[in-house]
């Protein structure tokens, strides 16, 4: 009967120490682990390392020397699906002045966390930049060929201070990297005029964070990491991120315009200070005032006038420039703005028409067809800067060249170029005309290397690749 009862006590001690084994734990903070240990799992297949040539200032150590070097650099900055076709959310600074982008996408190792960190395996794609949209540091790349998991973004006006976030990116070149932290302020504005609010958080970011996820414990991205306030270069718990509400826009125009086309009123405005609404007498100390009107603008026919006082957009509450800017960002419809506005102490309401915000680069994409202005080598459609083209851009440092009105489908798939840049010559022969690119294009062997000299954002620079 002993026995009986001793091997009775063994079973039931054995079967308890498994059950236990299986449940799950009741302890907060291993709950918390785990739960952390899934939302890296879910979000670090969607994270990806860019990699950056190009030209582009060369510090020098001799401080009394004040020439400036351009020389070849490379640099390394960090983004994350945002489409499982292959489009890649970073920041704009990131590929500024790129000559070519490679991205470096995430490999899972079977040993698991601590050898896939270990590993010196890596998957190597070239991209090509979709867009960008420099006023929000936003860029949309694409790569062929892959079927990656793509994160979701949140409701920006879900977003509240002291939330729990998590970074991801490669800050210093270290891949694979994840810090956390809260939601210091769910919006900050570095320049009252400014468009651009930021996300501010203490979740540590460092050079090389750049265009990486800041995602909410769901998993859902509510910024992407941008800049750091730092007297020491690194973090001091002063990092920001772009609104998820920025990057929902950026991403749907970049994808379909390869820029952002914003809606507009013909109508400037400023954020009222306490000094300007003394000296100009206005019956509120903040806000926003109309600061200018276009001549013949929408807003002016409207009736609208420089110092009137805005109070609403489309009945929204027009508190700051920012919240303003964001609304027409975000406006897609055709019908007129209702704004109400205070004139002394009247309150005045006005409805003005929209129209969209207008490019030089319009202009000149309206005169170009398939049929006449395809240039199949490198996949673009180009037109001549000729006597009609010239002043419509006259900010160009030559007055020669083809200018790149929009990309095509039909080859060129990998070549760096964008709209706007124009091509001033191919491998040293000046582009005059269309039918001159495409005789020197014709005359590079498939497996040559090609080097374009473009001039892009008032800069001029190299791109080099080839026709293979």
């Amino acid at each position: 009967m002993r026995g009986r009862r001793l091997f009775a006590a063994t079973v039931w001690a054995a079967t308890t120490l498994r059950l236990a084994a299986q449940s799950p734990s009741t302890d907060p903070l291993v709950q918390f682990n785990d739960s952390v240990d899934k939302l890296i799992a879910r979000v670090a297949p969607s994270v990806v390392q860019i990699l950056v040539s190009g030209y582009g200032p060369q510090e020098e150590n001799d401080r009394r020397n004040t020439g400036l070097t351009i020389a070849h650099q490379r640099s390394i900055g960090s983004g994350f699906v945002i489409d499982s076709d292959g489009y890649i959310l970073t920041n704009a600074h990131v590929v500024s002045g790129a000559e070519r982008v490679q991205v470096i996408l995430p490999t899972v190792h079977a040993g698991g966390q601590i050898a896939t960190a270990l590993s010196t395996k890596t998957n190597i794609v070239e991209a090509r930049i979709v867009g960008t949209a420099r006023e929000f540091d936003v860029a949309l790349l694409k790569i062929e060929g892959q079927s990656l998991p793509a994160l979701t973004l949140a409701a920006y006006r879900d977003l509240r201070q002291g939330e729990l976030v998590f970074a991801f990116g490669s800050p210093g070149g270290l891949r694979n990297t994840v810090t956390h932290g809260v939601v210091s302020a769910v919006a900050r504005q570095s320049d009252p005029d400014s468009p651009r609010i930021s996300i501010q958080t203490d979740a540590p970011i460092n050079p090389g964070n750049s265009g990486g996820p800041l995602v909410n414990i769901k998993g859902e991205v509510v910024g992407m990491d941008t800049f750091i306030l730092s007297q020491s270069g690194g973090n001091e718990g002063l990092g920001f991120a772009i609104p998820s509400a920025t990057l929902r826009v950026a991403f749907r125009q970049l994808r379909q315009f390869g820029r952002l086309r914003n809606q507009e009123i013909g109508m400037a405005i400023q954020t009222i200070t306490p000094a300007m609404a003394s000296a100009l007498r206005l019956s509120q100390d903040f806000g926003v005032i109309v600061s200018d009107t276009v001549p013949g603008g929408p807003a002016e026919a409207s009736g609208l006038q420089p110092g009137d006082v805005l109070l609403t957009v489309d009945g929204q509450p027009a508190e700051n420039v920012p919240t303003v800017s964001y609304y027409f960002l975000l406006r897609d419809s055709g019908e007129k703005v209702k704004i109400e506005a205070l004139r002394k102490n009247a309150k005045l309401t006005f409805e003005v028409p929209v129209q969209e915000e207008k490019h030089d680069i319009d202009g000149v994409l309206a005169l170009a067809t398939p049929e006449k202005n395809l240039v199949p080598e490198i996949g673009i459609l180009g037109v001549e800067i000729d006597k009609r083209i010239a002043p419509m851009m006259p900010e160009l440092r030559q007055k020669y060249g083809i200018i790149v009105a929009a990309r095509t489908s039909v080859g060129g798939r990998d070549i760096p170029l964008l709209p706007s840049d124009v091509i001033l010559s191919v491998n040293t022969v000046p582009t005059i005309t269309l039918d001159g690119l495409r005789q020197a294009l014709k005359r590079v062997a498939r497996t040559d290397p090609v080097a374009l000299q473009i001039e892009r954002e008032g800069k001029l620079m190299y791109v080099t690749f080839s026709l293979d």
